[in-house]
């Protein structure tokens, strides 16, 4: 077959591109490299605003798949209804495995030995001693456990910790222990030291980590979200850590990007990243073998990987 894809590398980047595919790099610059309206297969240019990532989805007319590199679709989610029916959805799954739980056990392991009090500390010159809870014989519960909480959990087991809890949209089984319904959560979150959290963010998630959720915390718990900000209910969740009874570990905030002067920067027992569980010296590689995969899959006419969803009609 040829086709036109367009993709956020250059050809000679991508060692193993099939033949018969025609690629063109955009990776979000304002003019397009080629007509959308031939366009075949969209790789969504990573780390660029939703509203650049959808801008040519209207003109796509010939499209059949959009292959993004986040582990989430709902970046280009406004763009979905322009598209003509019957095109895949993919999301990369497995690519941000290892960065996103690199970035979750040290926040965990930051917040909970004190990282944050001795790097001020440090600046101020000061000896900061102390009494500080281990990772050791503490429960973690994982919410939204795919293929990064997976991930966490290797990460996890080393730490000599009490117990993963595992829970899920629906219940499974897998070789380490069950795993446990959304509609399990609130009889399992007293029983955590610390709240991970994984979810893709969708309408039954938005919004997840109320008030009533966080009441449900054991007192003393850490909250650590590195799914997206809107899981989490920003000022049921600053209600909570401005009393000292719960702390937070953030890698997305909502809104995001957090302008200055926003509480949270300021709230007592919370630590904010800038989103950037993904982006590491791990990404590229594994983003590249899964492009190549998935573009000899749609050459050869095999079936995708990581298909989210297909658009109708």
């Amino acid at each position: 077959m040829t086709a036109d894809v367009w993709l956020p590398y250059r050809e000679d980047e991508l060692e193993g591109l099939p033949e018969g595919l025609v690629p063109w790099f955009w990776d979000g610059q304002d003019a397009y490299p080629a007509d959308p309206a031939d366009c075949a297969l969209y790789v969504v240019p990573y780390l660029r605003p939703g509203s650049v990532a959808v801008r040519p989805m209207p003109e796509m007319t010939s499209l059949k798949v959009v292959q993004t590199l986040s582990a989430g679709i709902d970046h280009i989610e406004t763009g979905l209804a322009s598209l003509p029916g019957g095109v895949q959805v993919c999301n990369a799954r497995g690519v941000h495995d290892a960065s996103t739980a690199e970035l979750t056990l040290a926040l965990i392991l930051a917040q909970l030995r004190g990282i944050p009090d001795f790097a001020r500390a440090q600046e101020r010159g000061e000896w900061l001693g102390g009494f500080r809870p281990a990772l050791a014989d503490r429960t973690v519960l994982i919410v939204g456990y795919g293929a990064i909480g997976s991930a966490v959990e290797d990460r996890l087991v080393p730490f000599d910790v009490a117990r993963v809890v595992r829970v899920a949209r629906s219940a499974r089984a897998t070789a380490r222990g069950p795993v446990h319904p959304l509609s399990e959560l609130p009889g399992l979150l007293p029983e955590a030291d610390v709240v991970v959290l994984l979810t893709p963010l969708t309408e039954a998630t938005r919004g997840l980590v109320d008030a009533k959720f966080l009441a449900g915390m054991k007192d003393g718990a850490l909250l650590v979200n590195v799914s997206r900000g809107p899981v989490v209910d920003t000022e049921a969740l600053l209600a909570e850590v401005r009393t000292g009874r719960l702390r937070a570990a953030l890698d997305v905030t909502d809104p995001e990007p957090l302008p200055p002067g926003h509480p949270l920067w300021t709230a007592p027992g919370v630590l904010i990243s800038p989103h950037v569980g993904g982006p590491t010296s791990a990404f590229a590689p594994r983003a590249k073998r899964l492009l190549v995969d998935q573009l000899s899959r749609f050459a050869d006419g095999r079936p995708l990987r990581n298909v989210m969803l297909t658009t109708g009609p």
